[in-house]
């Protein structure tokens, strides 16, 4: 075609509901009268996820499950697009298709890279098989175009096929001619990101994330006038703004800076995705779905050149390898021999450090992870070479920028962020484009937190930089689902503070409600209990066993006030952890339920457990949450019994009379995706080929809250169909114990402000408490909405940093918040208090801790 082309990139969030599909129909509509329409698109949310798992499901003998999973959520897109049957029929054929592949997968019980490739492949083609309707349906001259008759796979023959064709190389080609034979004079044409085909004709996929370079190769491909990618978010930050809502939009990066923020850790941007557009100039823009007038980031050729810091970021779950041998030293070809053994194993590497005598690297893809046969290869032929150590699970924390060099006197008053921090691994780009520090990965966010605060803190300015994620998303206003409880109750609360004390108020009306809400919409839960050391006060746990439910304690201190809150009748969980042998005692003595962690307290104590019944909790080796330090499963966590030691549990619980007539497992904390607790139930079913007389099986708690813009209420309903799907209950009891979710929106905390004064560009807004009220900041890095309750709707003014009055540079509970211009006397209201707030304050300081007030429902 004459006309100009630009290339549209839409992820699986933004093809997932008929609004998203408007945005993208307008988009087209705009564009079309002038240009030709390229629209990439990936497979709905969640889809490749449920593929890529269908595919060992099928592989165990489970296909249904899959099948219901993909084609639910595809009928209720095209139930919501208002599609008919004829609409459907592409869709429908491919879900039939799927159907065969995975009943074959089940019968051979086996799945090869090819095949895992071509399930994969479903969600991308089902996905334009619908949006092809939508786009013809709203009138537009549209063509959908199968992305495998375009793209061919060049990676070598002798790569793994994991590799070939789960995470193939395209190599980019300038061929206008080959796109037009296919989208004839279509104006609009519509394919498949992550899809390729290898040279012999079996279908590829370019990796997970692989959409957005699908669309950089097609734009190479036409020679597009720019490249549009839409996500939720307007572009890339300095760090990820859903983690720190004060992150600054970056609004125009070079090519070269914005591929190492992508490779460092900016997840809105595939790493391989730059490569095809750089060498023709291509501009990319990220734009944001749900703000199409937004601002936005721009990459191209041009921009600044002044030395420069652009963001702070993070990758997590990164081996990292080192070789230690002293006939290292003045040995000539000796880390050629290493990386070819890395090489010829399709190991590829990241980070590099050398010595004398060793040499350390980060490992950026291991095929098959690393208990597979590629990196067990790769280990014995290294240790012929010298003393191998590898650490599984490390966090590479990175500053990435232009001519880093320049800038380190800049640099160096940020590293005062390392102190007391283990640093396995420093690097530094070749190109000055980042330093990187190989870290612990439960001193990952902490880091990525100090360190934003420090080189991007309030006050900073740069041509460069946009607005705040926070600004953008007014989180002060969106943070958590409206209405709030507290906006009605406004007058009351600010009386409950007129002495000038700081206090924790607690709504009963929401604990009911939400305790009401998980009895109503889990109804494939046979019993819920309380986790109580969320917020042990007295009239919520009456509040929450009203509602029917019971009480999970961890202490015998915790039992005791249990007991004397709601009486003997109310059923008790006693799940502790490393706790003194008397309090399984006393748990007994007041008829709970009690948990155990495995055989040595059995061991240690036979005639307290002698003849009983008992529970035991697993650790189902992953753990999940917002943040490492409320992850609760895993190796290296204390909590739980490994999955591959029941027999010897077994044993000694046989041999005292014990009976495991319980299954318990926690994986953490903070949860907002609805599938984990059906997974965990389809583990501890697996122990009851050993423990045949269990009765119940707790999935834990960890239930998610909303606590900043652009999160998604974890969705209740969602929840109970992953556990409607879970095969073997039978009459074995399904429970759960949420905290945190009946009480966090529950609670407030007020906090009258004491001063407010700049300081280096920074205001400081000071309260009359801090991380001696409220220490999850400190702790977790967790995010708080912070209002000035005062001045409840003035509009924002400049970013202010909310701190306490603790002797720690930690006593802070918010950094760069907009508030209202505020005043020493007014009233902050800090949000999601309810839990983990009052029960886990201190007197540090001397200073006496808030006191709690309950509210009754109105």
């Amino acid at each position: 075609m004459t006309v100009p082309t630009i290339v549209l990139k839409y992820g699986g969030t933004s093809v997932a509901t008929a609004e998203r599909w408007q945005r993208i129909l307008e988009r087209a509509a705009a564009l079309a009268p002038t240009h030709r329409v390229w629209i990439t698109i990936s497979a709905l949310a969640g889809v490749s996820n449920r593929l890529d798992a269908g595919v060992d499901a099928a592989v165990a003998g489970e296909v249904e499950p899959t099948l219901t999973a993909v084609r639910d959520a595809h009928e209720t897109l095209a139930d919501a697009l208002g599609l008919t049957d004829d609409e459907r029929a592409g869709m429908r054929g491919l879900l039939q298709d799927l159907r065969d592949l995975l009943s074959g997968i089940a019968l051979v019980r086996e799945a090869s890279p090819r095949l895992r490739a071509r399930v994969m492949s479903f969600g991308e083609l089902a996905s334009t098989a619908l949006g092809i309707a939508v786009l013809r349906r709203a009138g537009l001259d549209a063509v959908r175009v199968d992305a495998r008759d375009l793209l061919t796979t060049a990676d070598s023959p002798d790569l793994p096929d994991a590799t070939r064709l789960l995470d193939a190389r395209v190599d980019p080609r300038h061929d206008p001619a080959a796109a037009d034979a296919l989208a004839g004079s279509a104006r609009v044409v519509l394919t498949q990101g992550f899809l390729a085909r290898t040279p012999d004709g079996h279908t590829a996929l370019l990796g997970r994330g692989g959409s957005d370079t699908s669309a950089a190769l097609f734009a190479a491909l036409v020679g597009a006038e720019r490249l549009e990618i839409w996500t939720d978010v307007h572009g890339l930050f300095t760090t990820d703004p859903r983690a720190l809502p004060g992150a600054r939009l970056l609004r125009r990066v070079r090519y070269r800076e914005a591929r190492e923020l992508a490779a460092m850790g900016a997840k809105v941007l595939h790493p391989r995705c730059l490569d095809p557009v750089a060498p023709q100039g291509i501009p990319v823009e990220i734009r944001n779905t749900l703000d199409p007038d937004g601002p936005v980031t721009r990459i191209g050729p041009d921009g600044d050149d002044e030395p420069a810091v652009l963001a702070v970021v993070a990758r997590r779950g990164i081996p990292l390898l080192t070789v230690r041998t002293l006939a290292m030293w003045g040995a000539p070809g000796f880390l050629a021999k290493a990386f070819e053994v890395l090489a010829r194993c399709g190991i590829s590497v990241d980070l590099v450090a050398t010595s004398q005598s060793a040499v350390s690297v980060t490992l950026d893809h291991v095929p098959d992870g690393l208990d597979g046969a590629p990196m067990t290869r790769a280990l014995r032929e290294l240790t012929a070479l010298g003393e191998v150590d590898v650490l599984p699970d490390r966090a590479v924390v990175s500053i990435v920028g232009r001519s880093i060099r320049a800038v380190l006197p800049t640099l160096g008053k940020s590293f005062g962020a390392f102190a007391e921090k283990q640093i396995h691994l420093v690097t530094a780009s070749s190109e000055d484009l980042d330093l990187s520090f190989v870290v612990d990965p439960d001193e990952a966010p902490r880091l990525l937190r100090d360190l934003h605060g420090r080189l991007f803190g309030t006050g900073h300015t740069a041509p460069w930089l946009g607005p705040s994620w926070g600004r953008l998303t007014r989180p002060e206003e969106d943070a958590t689902p409206a209405p709030r409880w507290w906006r009605a109750r406004r007058d009351h609360l600010l009386e409950l503070v007129a002495d000038a004390q700081p206090r924790y108020v607690v709504d009963l009306g929401t604990v009911r409600d939400r305790a009401e809400a998980l009895r109503d919409r889990l109804p494939h839960v046979g019993a819920r209990f309380y986790a109580m050391k969320a917020n042990a006060e007295p009239a919520i746990l009456r509040t929450v066993v009203a509602a029917g439910m019971g009480l999970e304690c961890v202490s015998a201190n915790e039992l005791r006030h249990a007991r004397e809150a709601v009486g003997p009748e109310v059923p008790i969980l006693f799940t502790p952890n490393f706790c003194p042998v008397d309090e399984y005692r006393a748990a007994f003595e007041t008829g709970a339920e009690v948990t155990v962690d495995g055989p040595d307290v059995l061991r240690l104590a036979p005639e307290v457990f002698r003849g009983r019944p008992i529970a035991l909790r697993l650790d189902p080796g992953l753990g999940l949450g917002h943040h490492e330090k409320v992850r609760t499963a895993g190796a290296r966590q204390k909590f739980g019994h490994p999955m591959d030691a029941l027999a010897e549990m077994k044993a000694v619980a046989d041999g005292i009379g014990a009976t495991v007539v319980g299954l318990h497992a926690h994986v953490g904390s903070g949860v907002l995706d609805p599938n984990p607790w059906s997974d965990t139930a389809r583990t501890l079913l697996r122990a009851r080929e050993v423990f045949d007389a269990v009765q119940w099986v707790d999935v834990g708690g960890g239930l998610g809250v909303v606590e900043r813009a652009g999160q998604d209420p974890l969705d209740l309903d969602a929840m109970d169909r992953a556990l409607a799907e879970v095969e073997g209950l039978g009459d074995v009891e399904l429970r759960i114990e949420p905290g945190r979710y009946l009480v966090s929106e529950a609670g407030v905390l007020l906090l009258p402000v004491t001063q407010v004064r700049k300081k280096g560009g920074v205001t400081f807004v000071g309260c009359a408490a801090g991380m001696n009220a409220l220490i999850r900041p400190a702790l977790y890095g967790a995010w708080h909405g912070i209002h000035n309750l005062t001045r409840l709707d003035d509009a924002p003014g400049e970013p202010v940093d909310v701190v306490g009055p603790i002797c720690e540079t930690g006593d802070i509970l918010g950094r760069g918040r907009h508030l209202p211009t505020t005043h020493p006397g007014d009233v902050l209201l800090v949000e999601n208090a309810g839990a983990y707030g009052v029960v886990m304050a201190s007197r540090y300081n001397l200073r006496t801790p808030p006191e709690q007030v309950v509210l009754e429902p109105q």
